[in-house]
Formats: structure tokens, sequence, C-alpha cells
């Protein structure tokens, strides 16, 4: 697909709704396309002689529904159904319940047309698809089907050929050094190398992640977005100085992008002279500059303290408290982006009151400290996420973050 036909069909999604629509056949093993994140790819593939419903559209590619977005595919694949085989694809007969589960694919994987492996394909699935699973079936000898729907039709995919999906990583990163200059953070957990995250980044790479916004993941949340199998979210928490030094130069040479929890209170107005042993915050021009990769969220702006027992000092106090804290961060960090809508509470510490009052300061998601990956149907205010440590292997990480049942272990 060119460019321009990219283009077309972003302008194309939200006519839908406006369009009648119809029933087609198509004419030969037809590709399909879909936008998968930010990228409309082939998705696979609609076999000869299979029917979908479809929408007219005046590109040269018809729409149609797949998963939670659109599908594509070319008007000259397609022809008109008769009357008579209309009646056998009636909408009413999908089911409509969402069931906040995804089947993933790890290679190319076929849909059929009933829950049985010798019945009629009705077409393929790519590899590295998220695709939700409407209801599931067992079949005569007890082996479970998920069912699909794919432009109005009701497919099924056998277990056999895919995993569910357990949730997309949210990684956690706070400082980092470089081995030799550092001195005073060596048994902070939190510290990480600045070749352990290389390290870490060149793998994401080379194993074909895609590093996804936390606008994408709220979507992923309520059901409203494609994404692809290998999907991870990159998060630094307190807005350090070292980010902007070491982070973001491999960042931006991979093509990635990550999210900057910052503590508005202490974002500095200018740039400091560089000090390995002293925990340094990022400057107002620094926060600019780095924007082409990270996108810039709350860590609140001065309740990122401990108070008794080494407690964080939200827990202590009162959702008024709590709420103007959060509004005036939202406010601070405002100049370097319009949409503040994402928090991360200090030390993950939270409380009911922080959750009212993040909800009540605007905020649509809110992240923690507690170990593990985000499923739809989680509660946005209580996300988890994991670490990857520097003394952490690269098999130990792509272990952790794969989707791997089971695979999340806590330090």
């Amino acid at each position: 697909m060119s460019l321009s036909v990219h283009s077309a069909l972003a302008n194309l999604l939200p006519k839908k709704s406006t369009v009648k629509a119809e029933y087609m056949e198509a004419q030969r093993n037809s590709e399909i396309y879909s936008l998968i994140g930010e990228h409309v790819i082939p998705v696979g593939q609609v076999k000869k002689g299979q029917v979908l419903q479809i929408f007219p559209a005046e590109a040269e590619y018809y729409e149609f529904k797949f998963g939670h977005g659109t599908g594509f595919i070319n008007k000259s694949d397609v022809r008109n159904v008769g009357e008579s085989r209309k009646i056998n694809y009636r909408l009413g007969e999908l089911k409509r319940q969402v069931t906040n589960q995804n089947l993933i694919t790890q290679r190319s994987t076929n849909v059929y047309t009933a829950p049985d492996s010798n019945s009629e394909i009705f077409g393929v699935l790519e590899e590295n698809l998220r695709y939700p699973i409407i209801g599931k079936r067992k079949d005569r000898l007890n082996n479970t089907w998920y069912e699909v729907n794919i432009g109005e039709r009701l497919g099924f995919v056998s277990e056999r050929d895919c995993e569910i999906d357990n949730g997309i990583p949210v990684l956690t990163y706070h400082h980092l050094l470089k081995n030799e200059e550092n001195k005073r953070f060596r048994n902070t957990s939190t510290t990480t190398s600045d070749v352990a995250f290389s390290n870490q980044m060149t793998y994401l790479k080379r194993a074909g992640y895609d590093t996804i916004s936390l606008y994408q993941l709220e979507a992923y949340l309520k059901n409203r977005i494609n994404l692809p199998a290998k999907a991870v979210v990159l998060t630094f928490d307190d807005g350090l100085k070292s980010v902007y030094r070491y982070a973001y130069p491999v960042l931006k040479e991979y093509g990635f992008r990550a999210t900057a929890f910052v503590i508005s209170s202490r974002v500095k107005r200018y740039p400091q002279k560089w000090n390995p042993d002293s925990l340094q915050f990022v400057s107002i021009s620094e926060l600019r500059e780095i924007q082409d990769v990270f996108d810039i969220q709350s860590h609140t702006h001065f309740l990122h303290r401990t108070g008794v027992n080494r407690k964080p000092i939200l827990l202590s106090r009162s959702l008024h408290n709590i709420e103007f804290d959060f509004e005036r961060s939202r406010r601070a960090l405002e100049q370097f982006n319009p949409h503040v809508l994402y928090l991360s509470y200090p030390f993950g510490g939270y409380n009911q009151n922080a959750i009212q009052a993040a909800k009540d300061a605007g905020f649509h998601m809110a992240v923690t400290t507690v170990q593990g990956k985000v499923k739809p149907g989680d509660n946005p205010y209580t996300l988890k996420r994991l670490y990857i440590l520097r003394t952490d292997s690269i098999p130990t990480m792509a272990e952790r973050i794969s989707n791997k049942p089971g695979a999340v272990t806590a330090h």
C-alpha cells in the first residue's frame, strides 16, 4: 500500500456509520489490510468464494469490520452476491458481547467457517496480531475453538493454532548511569546502566516489538484498537537528567517512543551541569528537546516524598489535598503537553483517596509498581508494571515480557 492510500484510508475511517453495508463475495484469494497500532499493514486473506459485509467507499478499497477497527479489501477483489446468498449471512446471528479476551497469532493462522479443522477455510490471519474473541465453543472431541468476527462473519480459530493474550508489559525505568561513574547508586535497584539499557532496547528492536503510547494502551484497555502481538510500553519515572543524557539518544536511534512521568515541581528552569553523584532533574529546555520521543505525563507536583516510617506521604493526605496536587501537576505540565491524562503514583503508593483524586483531577489511567501486565478490563487506576534490572539477562527479559502465562517474576 502506498502512503497516499494510507492517507485515504485514514480519512475514510469516521465515515463508515453513514454508509449502507452490503454483502460481497471474494472473487479470488484476497489480501486484506488493517490499521494495527499506527500502520496500515497486510493482516491476512479472505478465501475465494467467501462472503463478508462491506461498506462502500470512494477510495480503491472497501471497508469491513476487522477486530476492534476497520479492515480494507481491494474493490476489484469482490463482487455483489445475489439475494438468495445474503440470507445465509444475517448480521443478527453474530454475538455482540465483549469478552475482554484476545487471541494472539504467532504464525499465519487459519480461520474456519465451523469449529472443525475439516470445515471450509474462511480466511487467514497473519502472525503478530491481537484479535478479539467474541466467544468460545467445544468440538466433539472437547477441543476449544475461539469465535471471531471478520466482516460480520463468524469465524473459528483452534486453540492449538494460537495463544490467549496475557497482557501488555509496561516497563519501568528511573535512573541511568555509566558503570564507571556510578559510585553512589550501585545498590539502588532502580538505577540501571547505560549499557544494560542499550542492550535491552536492542533486544526489543531485533525481536520486532512495537513501543506503544499510553493513549494506545488506554484504547487497548477499552477494546477500541487493534495492536500487534509484540507490543510494549516504556515508562520513566521522576524526570531525571540521566534519562535525557542516556536513554533519549538510544530510543531516538531505534525510533522508539516512551512516557516520562515527571515530578512537575522539580523541573529546572535551566539545565544543570552533569554530576553523576547527584540525582539531577531535567530542565524545561531538555524536556522540550526530548518530546519527539517522550510523552510528558504526571508523577505529582509536591507529593513525591516519604514521611513517617518512610511511607509515601500521599497515603496520609486527605482527598482534597491529593486532588489539589494532581490538578496542579497537570496544569504545570500543560506547557509541554495539552493532554496530561496519565499518572504514576509516587513510590507506587496509592489508596482509595488517591484513586478517587486521580479520577476527580481528570486522569484517565494511573500506574503502580505492582508487578504484572496490563489486560483489557483491568482497573485503569491501578495498572501493573514490570521492572527489568541491570542485572537481568536478555533471556530473562525476553521471558518476562513474553506472552507466556506466569512469565512475570517479582523481585
